[in-house]
């Protein structure tokens, strides 16, 4: 959520800034604008809407300037106006772009006013611009004033400053939040992501928590938490542009969804060429870890949670190991009992979302320290904080909505368990190859299922009139049916709910009627007998049942039930193979509403605020 996007050039870097943003869309934002230094001083457009909006003012008044910071910003304090939108202007000497929540701002607020400054937004940002402005009207230098601001704000937050007396420069400062530099020729980039700056540079530095950094034309000097100067590695990113292209797709979401057959294989590759579950694909130290084990605990928030939820029934059928999963934001928050041998699972897209990172932290700081990430960003914050380290290779994830993020996850979450039953001892050769050979192939299975995607848009046309909707799985189905749920709501704006099927009669049941459409995940598996009870209750009360059986399931359609056949039951991977299909399902009955596919409403591809 939010974004930001900065350079320090010798040429006019307005298209750039545009550009960046652009890029930085898929984020979530309500509001654009951007700030540049010329001969004026600092000149300032900003929008509520999207990014084109901005874009037309910039062009109006033809706006130009080789020192410039851009925001898409996701409102938190204050609403959607043009008057909260950023960059915020400190006595037409100072500008900010600020992602983040700065939570003790009311008390810096009040102490600036107090010293003669007037606040023209209700954002926790504008604290920034008139702090930073005080210190350097003192007489420091734009990094000292910088840094001593940032030292006496509290929260998380990424920012950006410029000023009209130091026009030649660029200070940006990261915590909690990230942020980068884009090394270029002779000219010089921040951003809060590398597609922000794909355009320019794949030379990239990843700012650490605490850093702060002057970016000039000729270079870039970075301060660590001490103030000291410091050394941090250059990466050279493998994100392509093309990755970022819609390409013959009408939306991200879609292009997302039919990617999954090659994000799969991707991210399966590596197991598939040393042909056995190893250790050593989660980190070097990841054989002595393992040993330690006696326990596992899964920290995640919104669609990473249900891919929690689904492994805990694979590590403890397959690895025997007693597993928890918690939303990570609720879990920090309570009196838990540590236990130095559990393994501290974290998952997420980005490696940067907040609650995640901050749940991480707790657990550290309460000895926990066995710890692995796995995330689809390479030297992403959680990664960098873990012990070990899984990447899923899902390539870049530009629909708020997951996708091939969550079943890359899954592969993920199935290799984690499989590895650990064989370093525990209790994976035969001959089921490792069966697992292997099921990996192996996934992604045919995979396609197979994308290719139910007519029989699904006609489902799609009778879902998109109502205002409700029931998901109904069992065992390790059970967090499929609430990521279809999700999927529904997020994205069409539909009611959803999801509930364990033998659940209904103990309250669910109470809804259902002719009006309520009810979604079964129903594979061919030691449960569907109770599954095909459960829908009878349902069809009792008028329910009418969507079904997404495997092909060799035996239901046969009537009069209030319908049925789509996946392939055939894929065995322990199967969660992975219905996945595709509530997919699917939302995206049409999105597409028939004419909502925002990828940009839903409220929402924010990567949360970074609590």
């Amino acid at each position: 959520m939010c974004g930001i996007v900065g350079a320090v050039a010798n040429r006019n870097v307005v298209s750039t800034l545009i550009e960046g943003l652009a890029r930085l869309e898929y984020r979530g934002y309500d509001s654009a604008g951007i700030a540049v230094l010329n001969a004026s001083g600092i000149e300032r457009v900003r929008a509520v809407g999207r990014v084109a909006a901005m874009t037309d003012k910039a062009n109006e008044i033809q706006l130009n300037g080789q020192v410039g910071i851009g925001h898409t910003r996701w409102a938190t304090h204050g609403g959607v106006t043009e008057s909260n939108a950023h960059p915020h202007v400190s006595k037409g000497e100072i500008a900010v772009v600020h992602n983040g929540i700065i939570e003790n701002h009311d008390e810096q607020r009040a102490r600036l006013q107090a010293l003669g400054y007037e606040f023209t937004s209700q954002t926790d940002t504008e604290v920034i611009a008139h702090l930073i402005h005080y210190y350097h009207h003192q007489g420091m230098v734009l990094l000292a004033a910088t840094q001593k601001a940032v030292a006496e704000l509290s929260g998380a937050f990424a920012i950006s400053v410029i000023s009209v007396k130091e026009p030649n420069i660029m200070i940006t400062a990261r915590l909690g939040c990230p942020l980068l530099i884009g090394l270029g020729d002779g000219e010089n980039f921040i951003a809060s992501d590398v597609s922000a700056v794909l355009s320019v540079t794949r030379k990239v530095i990843y700012l650490e928590d605490g850093d702060v950094a002057e970016v000039r034309r000729d270079g870039v000097t970075i301060y660590g938490k001490d103030g000291l100067e410091v050394t941090r590695k250059i990466h050279l990113s493998d994100v392509s542009l093309a990755s970022m292209e819609l390409g013959p797709y009408s939306h991200f979401m879609q292009k997302e969804i039919h990617e999954q057959p090659r994000a799969l294989t991707d991210t399966i590759e590596a197991l598939i060429d040393d042909n056995s579950f190893s250790p050593a694909l989660f980190g070097d130290a990841a054989s002595e870890v393992f040993e330690q084990v006696d326990s596992i605990l899964i920290l995640a928030a919104g669609t990473s949670y249900y891919a929690a939820l689904t492994a805990k029934y694979w590590l403890e059928s397959i690895a025997k190991l007693p597993t928890s999963v918690e939303i990570a934001s609720e879990y920090r928050y309570r009196d838990s009992v540590p236990n130095p041998r559990q393994l501290i699972v974290t998952i997420s897209q980005s490696g940067e979302t907040l609650d995640t990172m901050e749940a991480l932290k707790h657990a550290i700081s309460l000895g926990q320290n066995l710890t692995l990430s796995i995330c689809n960003v390479q030297e992403s914050a959680i990664p960098r904080a873990s012990q070990l380290v899984l990447y899923t290779r899902a390539g870049p994830e530009i629909g708020v909505a997951s996708t091939k993020a969550f079943t890359t996850q899954l592969v993920a979450l199935f290799t984690l368990a499989a590895t650990l039953a064989k370093k525990r001892g209790l994976l035969t050769s001959e089921q490792e190859r069966s697992h292997l050979n099921a990996l192996r192939e996934l992604a045919g299975s995979v396609q197979r299922a994308l290719n139910l995607e007519p029989q699904i848009r006609e489902w799609a046309k009778r879902f998109a009139n109502k205002h409700h909707a029931l998901f109904l799985g069992r065992g390790i189905h059970y967090p499929i049916a609430l990521e279809g749920a999700l999927k529904l709501k997020e994205i069409s704006y539909i009611h959803a709910e999801a509930y364990p099927a033998g659940e209904l009669k103990h309250g669910p049941l109470a809804l259902v009627d002719n009006d309520m459409p009810v979604v079964v995940i129903a594979p061919n598996d030691s449960l569907l007998e109770k599954v095909k009870s459960n829908m009878q209750e349902v069809r009792a009360r008028g329910g009418e049942l969507f079904v997404f059986a495997d092909s060799d399931s035996h239901f046969v359609e009537s009069e209030g039930v319908n049925v789509i056949r996946t392939p055939r039951h894929v065995g322990v991977l199967s969660p992975i193979l219905h996945t595709i299909t509530v997919q699917l399902l939302a995206y049409h009955v999105a597409l028939l509403k004419g909502t925002d596919v990828d940009k839903p409403r409220n929402l924010a591809k990567s949360v970074t605020v609590e």
